[in-house]
């Protein structure tokens, strides 16, 4: 795979964990260094570490689906980027959370909940033979930097719903699209 499609897969996971941040920098009365390492520290590790374990797991049984391997990989990732478009237009209450969702079980509950994307499609790399080091490196990273970007620019903008709502949908269809191109590699069309 090539570097531009992990960069894309990177930024279409990211999309939850932006989401969350940008309504967080919305709820949160004030947003520091402190917070920002947290929370965009939590949501990279755990895109990169559920990354990994989803390829862990398809390895071990990797042979036996080698013959239609490509359609696993296109319908985890339909069910993924068709998941975060529905959710993306699904109403929410917007309502601020008075926990500090940077700290404690809240914190680590977010980090799963907006990783678990990242499984699916680690497990797509496996029954692609697609090595996973540097691919879970840059999720990692690119989830982390959206991050903090979503949670200044949540204080700043004030109103999650479009660019949310924006963000999950592109995350969705870029998800669906590198689905369709797998396809494609394989000449299926």
């Amino acid at each position: 795979m090539d570097l531009l499609s992990v960069i894309l897969i990177a930024l279409a996971l990211a999309a939850d964990a932006f989401v969350v941040a940008l309504a967080t920098g919305v709820c949160l009365p004030r947003i520091g260094a402190r917070r920002t390492f947290r929370l965009a520290w939590h949501f990279g590790l755990f895109q990169a570490g559920m990354n990994l374990i989803g390829w862990a797991g398809g390895l071990t049984f990797r042979a036996l689906i080698e013959s239609f391997d490509h359609w696993l990989a296109f319908g985890l990732l339909l069910l993924v980027g068709g998941h975060m478009i529905r959710e993306a237009l699904r109403r929410r209450d917007e309502r601020c959370i008075r926990a500090d969702p940077t700290r404690g079980w809240s914190l680590i509950m977010l980090s799963v909940a907006t990783s678990l994307d990242s499984l699916a499609v680690g497990l797509s790399f496996a029954v692609l033979k697609i090595e996973v080091w540097l691919p879970a490196l840059i999720i990692g990273l690119i989830a982390a930097l959206l991050t903090g970007v979503g949670l200044h620019l949540g204080r700043l903008v004030r109103d999650t719903s479009r660019l949310g709502t924006a963000a999950e949908v592109i995350g969705g269809l870029v998800l669906i699209g590198i689905g369709l191109s797998i396809l494609h590699g394989h000449g299926v069309f």
